[in-house]
């Protein structure tokens, strides 16, 4: 079988060894030992290694495993069950893409949606760079509760946030006039296929998350709610395109969520200076920063995110969305 180079499996297990240690690690016992069981098994590294490189990542392959039925077990159990299955994994790994859909990530967002709001005021043109099947383009459909107190909104599912410094939270949900975002493989929210496969990539433990994405999924299906405009395509390709059909009455607002790490650094150098000649406001949220050459500045902060507007680092996130440390 094609090794992918003769280096792939020692950087296929330094990969979930890294993922053990620092992603996983204090969110998912079970996913922390499965990754930490491939880094130090060969075999298991090698065989993750005849995947395309960009199909390798721990939580796709374990969502994958999870999919098809495997408990949320040991990690004997865990590779037992991956060596039997393997044809039906690798099947499951490429046909799918790791689109954790995770709405709660709408509580560090809202913030920087209220001050672009209460800047520009005018109603908010949200285009989603990656949005999989668009629960975070709703934001003003959920309610949230920062700090056990600011409570906003109406709908569900409840999002809670812990936050320090001086985050700019809304007094009043900021108006959204439209909702779009461009995806490689823009996904269903109300098929039941799409929804198994989303809850999937939710890591295992993490029952508030799973609850979470199910109160999300049934707002996006209620009859009353006007769902996302979602097209298929690159990035790069269609973005200006999307933000080209935002009326002068409307802010357009590019933003995005742990998306770029999935993006090569040049297409991402890219993605920075097309958005430099757009006329939008660009929120990010990755675990890295774009500096003003577009180039990719690693975090400092272990497993948390940077939340970026227009370039410039406002707050550290936690990476589903339930700390929001402001530094501005």
């Amino acid at each position: 079988m094609d090794q992918g180079g003769t280096g792939a499996p020692a950087h296929t297990a330094a990969t979930y060894g890294q993922y053990a240690g620092t992603w996983f690690a204090g969110h998912s016992p079970v996913y922390a030992a499965w990754a930490a069981h491939v880094a130090a098994t060969a075999s298991l590294a090698a065989l993750i290694a005849t995947l395309p490189p960009d199909k390798r990542q721990p939580n796709l392959v374990f969502a994958a495993t999870r999919f098809l039925g495997c408990p949320d077990a040991d990690p004997a159990t865990w590779e037992a069950f991956l060596r039997r299955n393997w044809p039906a994994v690798r099947t499951v790994v490429l046909g799918h893409r790791t689109q954790t859909n995770e709405p709660r990530r709408c509580a560090t967002l809202l913030p920087v949606f209220g001050l672009i709001a209460a800047r520009t005021r005018r109603p908010l043109a949200l285009i989603e760079v990656g949005p999989s099947a668009g629960l975070c383009l709703l934001p003003d459909l959920y309610s949230y509760e920062y700090d056990g107190v600011t409570r906003l909104g109406t709908g569900a599912p409840l999002l809670r946030c812990t936050t320090t410094g001086t985050p700019p939270i809304p007094a009043a949900m900021p108006r959204i006039g439209s909702r779009a975002g461009v995806d490689l493989n823009p996904l269903d929210g109300t098929d039941p296929e799409m929804v198994r496969w989303l809850e999937a990539l939710v890591w295992p433990g993490q029952d508030d998350r799973l609850a979470t994405l199910r109160a999300a999924l049934a707002t996006l299906a209620s009859p009353g709610t006007e769902r996302p405009r979602l097209v298929a395509g690159d990035l790069n390709e269609r973005v200006a395109e999307l933000v080209a059909d935002v009326p002068p009455t409307h802010t357009a607002v590019v933003f995005h969520s742990a998306v770029l790490a999935y993006v090569p650094p040049g297409q991402r150098a890219r993605f920075a200076a097309t958005l430099a000649t757009l006329d939008c406001h660009w929120v990010s949220n990755e675990n890295f920063f774009l500096d003003a050459e577009g180039a990719t500045v690693p975090s400092a902060h272990g497993d948390r995110f940077t939340l970026a507007l227009d370039g410039r680092p406002l707050a550290h996130t936690g990476q589903h969305g339930a700390t929001l440390d402001w530094i501005r």
